[in-house]
Order: structure tokens, then C-alpha cells, then sequence
């Protein structure tokens, strides 16, 4: 399961009506959403990159079958659900398409998925994965992408170079009761800096909603602000929260988050994206056959 994207610019508008619960967005932020899509050249490669994760998956474990759902764009997981129940499954294991686990996340994609079944009358076994976020391969993945980052910056930024962390934000209401989805970032931070030998990390959020409630931070951008201030003359942005290119990850960091490190005069490189890499789908089939022995 993913979150989904519009399939063209012409659909951002009943996308960004789905994320908001059926209310349609005012014009001012439709406008400004499209032209993000623009930006990264008219629509996120979102669905191509999670249709081959999942293919990638089923590939390395006989005897599988793959369903993708998305969230807020078609397929659906609803529909995903109901080609299940078609197609005679009769044990399924819930993947999301992220590492960390919260209850506005993960857990509303389960019960999206339960929720489904009940209407579908699909009736089969289904196991949810809540998360996978220190997984051994995926950190030495990240250890590996990180350096693959450093290394792009000149000797002088590398040296004193800060490697920062991200994942979406959310309200801060989720830590009103207990949520671990920021414990486990910071926890996929240290787990990845121990192994790249880092000696200056830290945790960031990006990609906040725009709603009135306050979300998770410091943001990204705030950060590269302060780390400026600080004379720091490099960041390598780890977007670990996020496992496929798509907007917030070629928009919100590679256009918006680089543009204001240019001004700051500070050099900034991203890491790469897992997307369909062999070690990263080898991790995951680990994963899927490990819940389904449960």
C-alpha cells in the first residue's frame, strides 16, 4: 500500500479533494499544488515505482501474489481488497510502503484494508505489518546511500557536514498519546549514523500539512536556516521516511529545501531513493515471508 498520486495535472484536483475528506481545495492551493506537479515535470513517478516494488517483491517469494492499493488515487486499496476476494486469496499480509510506524499512517492504511474486507465480504486472513524500520538491510542501505551523499559534497562541506534525517510530519497531536512515529525515526537515525560512522546527524520533518492544527518539527527548512546561522558549510538531506521518488521527496527537498541551501550558501545533496533496488525488494521479501509465518 501506498499513498497514491494523480495520474496527470489534470486529475491534482479530485486527488487533493480525497486527501481532504471530500472537501475541495480552495482555487490558491489548488494552484499551487498543480504547480508543484509541474515542477517535477507534470506528474510524480509514484505508481510506476510501487507497482514494481510490489512486483519486485512477489518475484523473490514463490508462491506469491501482489495487489497494490493506494490511499488517496487509483488503484485503491479498496480495490486492491476486492480483486483479492475475486482472485480466491485466502491469506494476505498488509505491506505499507513506509518504514515507521504511526497511527495516522500505518494504522489507518490497516483499517482502510479492514474495513474494505467487510465490505467486499472477503473473509481471508490478514496480517499487518506495523513496521520495518530497523531492519538490518534497510539501515545498511540508508549507511550506504548516506555516504554515497557525503561524498558528492566538496572535502570542505564533507568534513563538517550535518546529515539530516526526514520523514512527513504530522499534527503533534499523535504524540498526545504515545505515538511511536517519531521514536522510531530518530531511532532509524542513530541505527544508520552508527553504521556510516557519523559524527553529526540529527532528525528533521518535512512536508507539513496546510492546516490550522501545529504539526511535527523542527522542518527541514527551518533546519538548513539554523545550521547556516551556525556556519555549517554542508547538509546531506536522508529522506528515510519516504522508500520512492515522488513529490516530497523531487519537489519538496531536490527543488524547494535545495533552493533555499543555495541562497544559504550552504552545499546540500540528497540520498538516493530505494525505489526498486534488489537489496531494498530482498529486505522486503524478508519481511512479507516473516509475517506470514506468524
Amino acid at each position: 500500500m501506498a499513498y497514491g498520486t494523480p495520474a496527470t495535472i489534470d486529475d491534482v484536483e479530485t486527488y487533493y479533494t480525497d486527501i481532504r475528506g471530500g472537501r475541495p481545495p480552495s482555487q490558491e492551493l489548488l494552484d499551487e499544488l498543480t504547480q508543484r506537479y509541474r515542477a517535477i515535470g507534470g506528474r510524480s513517478p509514484l505508481l510506476e515505482i510501487t507497482r514494481s516494488q510490489a512486483a519486485g517483491i512477489q518475484e523473490r517469494v514463490e508462491g506469491l501474489s501482489s495487489y497494490v492499493g493506494q490511499k488517496h488515487a487509483a488503484p485503491f486499496i479498496s480495490e486492491a481488497v476486492a480483486r483479492m476476494r475475486d482472485d480466491g486469496i485466502e491469506e494476505a499480509v498488509g505491506l505499507v510502503l513506509a518504514p515507521h510506524y504511526s497511527a495516522m499512517s500505518v494504522g489507518d492504511y490497516e483499517r482502510r484494508a479492514r474495513s474494505a474486507a467487510e465490505e467486499h465480504g472477503w473473509n481471508g486472513t490478514f496480517t499487518m505489518i506495523d513496521s520495518w524500520h530497523l531492519e538490518e538491510r534497510f539501515v545498511a542501505l540508508l549507511a550506504s546511500r548516506v555516504a554515497d551523499a557525503l561524498g558528492r559534497l566538496s572535502e570542505r562541506a564533507r568534513q563538517e557536514a550535518v546529515v539530516v534525517f526526514t520523514a512527513h510530519s504530522l499534527p503533534t497531536s499523535i504524540l498526545e498519546h504515545g505515538d511511536p512515529y517519531p521514536e522510531q525515526l530518530q531511532q532509524t537515525a542513530d541505527a544508520v549514523a552508527a553504521r556510516a560512522g557519523l559524527e553529526r546527524w540529527q532528525i528533521g520533518w518535512q512536508s507539513a500539512g496546510r492546516t490550522t492544527v501545529p504539526w511535527i518539527g523542527p522542518d527541514l527548512l527551518d533546519i538548513l536556516v539554523e545550521l547556516a546561522a551556525k556556519g555549517v558549510p554542508g547538509v546531506a538531506v536522508c529522506p528515510c521516511g519516504f522508500v520512492a521518488d515522488h513529490l516530497e521527496v523531487l519537489y519538496d527537498v531536490d527543488i524547494e529545501a535545495k533552493a533555499l541551501a543555495f541562497d544559504l550558501e550552504i552545499e546540500m545533496e540528497r540520498t538516493e531513493s530505494p525505489n526498486d533496488d534488489p537489496r531494498f525488494l530482498e529486505m522486503l521479501a524478508g519481511v512479507v515471508v516473516r509475517a506470514f509465518e506468524r
